[in-house]
């Protein structure tokens, strides 16, 4: 297990803007300045799109180098230079809003991981339109909401949910296996912010028991997508896909146990990486700091 970050002494600043001489130089001049030590750096040069990514993880030695002053010391660099930047304490957790429906799997391993500190994120709330999990989320200590859906009732649902987006102040809404589709609206006001998974099948096995589907059809691979969250239905910008191999010897069952087993580690690579600023978007694309 890696060292935690410690609070208020380590800070991830994360940039995009157009290709320029001077970048690095001027970020790490800002850095030696305000008592900053390299810990991790990282960046790509889009030469297509001639723009600039970077992520930046640095402690601080002087005890006055808070957030506050780092961000507003920097803003006239990244005036100057066209920056868009985010600038965190690295020790803060990611406040998760996670949602759920009737398959658990992906809802399970998140809670775990966060159990065991593999993942960074605070979770106050669990959000479902059914109880299955209740008692799971009870066994973990975490608030149950139970926000039912129905075609009448969509519009209602929504409003009560970005309420609680708003309410618990968070930062990432996480669909483990949410089956119910978010209205455009919604999915815009939360661009950005919230992650799904599913199977890779798609868009060639939609609708129900798509491992029934490719199981007919002799697929060798099974695999995981997990994508922000857009209003083209599962067409965000990929944070993350893996596959595994099969073959004429596994039947559906099989099929979708090995396929729960790869959405899981989906999601969590994308819910890592995502809650360490890892992830910054190009377009229609990710930059993807591992």
């Amino acid at each position: 297990m890696p060292l935690r970050p410690r609070p208020g002494r380590e800070f991830v600043l994360t940039l995009s803007c157009p290709d320029q001489a001077g970048l690095v130089h001027a970020v790490s001049g800002f850095l030696v300045e305000h008592s900053g030590n390299i810990l991790e750096s990282q960046q790509f040069d889009d030469r297509l799109q001639d723009r600039f990514f970077m992520r930046v993880h640095f402690d601080v030695s002087d005890p006055d180098a808070s957030l506050e002053r780092l961000s507003a010391d920097f803003t006239p660099v990244a005036e100057a230079y066209r920056i868009t930047w985010r600038l965190h304490d690295a020790s803060a957790p990611t406040r998760t809003l996670i949602m759920v429906s009737k398959y658990g799997h992906c809802l399970n391993d998140l809670l775990f991981r966060r159990s065991t500190g593999a993942l960074n994120i605070d979770v106050p709330l669990i959000v479902s339109n059914h109880r299955d999990f209740e008692p799971l989320a009870r066994s973990h200590g975490i608030p149950f909401h139970h926000i039912p859906v129905t075609p009448q009732s969509k519009a209602e649902a929504e409003a009560e949910l970005l309420e609680l987006v708003e309410r618990f102040e968070i930062d990432l809404v996480v669909l483990a296996r949410y089956m119910q589709i978010l209205s455009d609206d919604l999915c815009k006001r939360l661009e950005g912010r919230a992650i799904n998974i599913h199977h890779s099948f798609l868009p060639s096995f939609k609708g129900a028991r798509p491992y029934l589907q490719a199981h007919q059809r002799g697929v060798k691979l099974v695999g995981a997508t997990a994508h922000y969250v857009t209003p083209d239905l599962d067409e965000g910008p990929i944070i993350e896909q893996d596959v595994l191999r099969v073959d004429h010897s596994h039947d559906p069952d099989e099929l979708v146990t090995m396929g729960r087993d790869v959405e899981a580690r989906v999601l969590a690579r994308a819910v890592q990486w995502h809650s360490e600023s890892r992830i910054l978007l190009n377009g229609h694309h990710t930059v993807v700091f591992r």
